[in-house]
C-alpha cells in the first residue's frame, strides 16, 4: 500500500497522469472518498496521462461517459446513484470490470457492499481481481489529501 500527500488539484491530477502514461489494457481503478475528495480530479489526470483532450467531468446522472481519444479507451464510472448490487448488475456495471481499455470508477466502495436484501456484493472483497487498483481519497483539510493506493490482486 502506498500514501502520497496532495497539497492541490494539480498535485492531484499530476499523480494520476503518472498512471494514465503507463497504465495497461484492462486495468481497473476504483476510488472511494468522501464528496470533494478529488475523485474527479483524480480521472481528469488520469485521462490527460492516456493522451486524452475530452473535458471530463463526472457522470452522476449518466452512469458513465467513455472518452476513446486516447492511448486506451477510458471509461469513467459514477456509482453515487445506485445502492445496490442489482441495481449495479441492471445498469451494466459488471461489463466494465474487465475493460478493452481502462476503467475508473467512483464510489467504488459500493462494488463491495452486500445489498440490503441479503444479496452478495457485485465484487466480494475476497475475490477482488489481479486488473484492480484501489484508491482511497482522504481530505485532511480544504487543499490537502491523503491519497492511498494498492493493487489488492497484483
Amino acid at each position: 500500500m502506498d500514501t502520497v500527500t496532495s497539497n492541490s488539484v494539480a498535485q492531484t491530477e499530476s499523480l494520476a497522469e503518472g498512471w494514465g502514461r503507463t497504465v495497461v489494457r484492462g486495468t481497473v481503478i476504483a476510488l472511494s472518498g468522501d464528496l470533494g475528495a478529488g475523485k474527479t480530479q483524480l480521472v481528469k489526470g488520469l485521462a490527460r496521462g492516456l493522451g486524452s483532450q475530452a473535458r471530463v467531468h463526472s457522470p452522476t446522472f449518466a452512469i458513465v461517459n467513455v472518452y476513446e481519444d486516447g492511448r486506451l479507451p477510458l471509461a469513467h464510472l459514477d456509482l453515487y446513484r445506485l445502492e445496490s448490487p442489482r441495481q449495479m448488475l441492471e445498469a451494466g456495471v459488471e461489463e466494465f470490470l474487465q475493460p478493452e481499455g481502462v476503467t475508473i470508477i467512483e464510489w467504488a466502495e459500493r462494488l463491495f457492499m452486500p445489498g440490503n436484501d441479503g444479496s452478495p456484493a457485485l465484487l466480494p472483497e475476497s475475490d477482488i481481481p489481479a486488473n484492480l487498483r484501489k484508491v482511497n481519497l482522504e481530505v485532511v483539510d480544504e487543499t490537502t489529501r491523503r491519497i492511498t493506493y494498492e493493487d489488492p490482486g497484483a
